[in-house]
């Protein structure tokens, strides 16, 4: 069994049996066979498929506040039959296990990339490169007074969240099996902090925080037309609007500065910006006491790594974009 990254190509293969004529392949996703895909084949030859695109459509992560493993259990039956449309007895039969995860793998990381690239068990976050001991590969930066969750694998090939207490420096005896260090971060200059929740390229929610100042902007699209105003005896009303406004819409959007972070964690936000989902955690308008998550889009198109080296402190500014209409217009 293996856990895939179905945001890249996912090949599986096995030899078609002497007189085969076509390929079958069969694919199971949580218990339910979804796609039955057959094609011609040669005796002796590789069928080969690749399943992720059509295994990810049935993987739904959402963010609410709380943290839910989202994975896919896919069966993949690969067989091959003398007939040319995939019926009748099959020649050779191979049945492939895997759970499927929403993440990626870049291209140095080689083809059919693998959860976490690395050994199990073991935290779902990407560590720092250079540490020298088996303690200082994984930190968090959280601000004060605050809980979370980690998101770890485990041998098995499962995902899950470990959560923390509001005052804890570490945790240890994890099903993760390794260290992990909380850094406490006093960003009451700027209030409490903004946590970022997205989707890294290992297919689980991070929490990133950004400690620094946030602004708030809302902006308009409208449009107007010329409007007639004069009565059937000639006379207006000079309170009435002659250029009428109609079809008004509106967005909100937040920037953040992140703070001060290790230079290695440019990483995580690299995989901010290829997230393909992302929340805000935000007070509630109405009831400041109380949070709400809300999903977002990362407006920037491109990052500039900052290094110690050339930047001296590693620190940045994203904007997000709320991912809805702020009048609402759901029908």
């Amino acid at each position: 069994m293996a856990a895939i990254a179905l945001r890249s190509p996912q090949y599986k293969y096995a030899a078609a049996g002497t007189g085969a004529n076509s390929a079958k392949i069969t694919i199971s996703i949580d218990g339910t066979i979804e796609y039955t895909l057959i094609k011609k084949a040669t005796a002796g030859a590789n069928m080969l498929w690749e399943i992720a695109e059509l295994c990810r459509d049935f993987i739904n992560i959402t963010y609410d506040g709380s943290y839910t493993a989202e994975t896919l259990a896919i069966i993949s039956t690969l067989t091959s039959h003398a007939s040319t449309d995939g019926s009748g007895t099959a020649l050779t039969t191979s049945t492939i296990t895997d759970i499927g995860y929403d993440g990626y793998g870049t291209f140095t990381e080689g083809s059919d990339p693998k959860i976490p690239f690395g050994s199990r068990p073991t935290w779902l976050i990407s560590g720092d490169p250079n540490h020298t001991g088996i303690n200082d590969e994984y930190y968090i930066y959280v601000p004060n007074n605050t809980s979370g969750s980690v998101p770890y694998i485990i041998a098995n090939e499962t995902m899950g969240y470990q959560s923390y207490g509001a005052t804890d420096v570490e945790i240890t005896g994890s099903p993760a099996g390794i260290k992990m260090n909380i850094n406490r971060i006093d960003c009451t200059k700027y209030g409490n902090g903004h946590k970022i929740t997205f989707v890294n390229k290992f297919g689980a929610l991070q929490d990133l925080w950004f400690f620094l100042k946030s602004v708030n902007t809302t902006t308009k699209k409208q449009e107007q037309f010329q409007r007639v105003v004069t009565n059937t005896a000639g006379v207006y009303s000079p309170y009435v609007h002659t250029k009428q406004d109609y079809n008004t819409v509106a967005n909100t959007s937040i920037t953040l500065s992140s703070g001060y972070y290790p230079e290695w964690a440019n990483q995580w936000f690299e995989q901010l910006l290829l997230s393909e989902q992302v929340w805000l955690t935000r007070q509630v308008i109405t009831n400041p006491s109380a949070t709400e998550s809300v999903p977002v889009n990362v407006k920037k198109n491109s990052m500039v790594q900052k290094t110690s080296l050339n930047d001296k402190l590693i620190d940045y500014t994203f904007d997000f974009d709320m991912s809805f209409d702020y009048i609402n217009n759901i029908r």
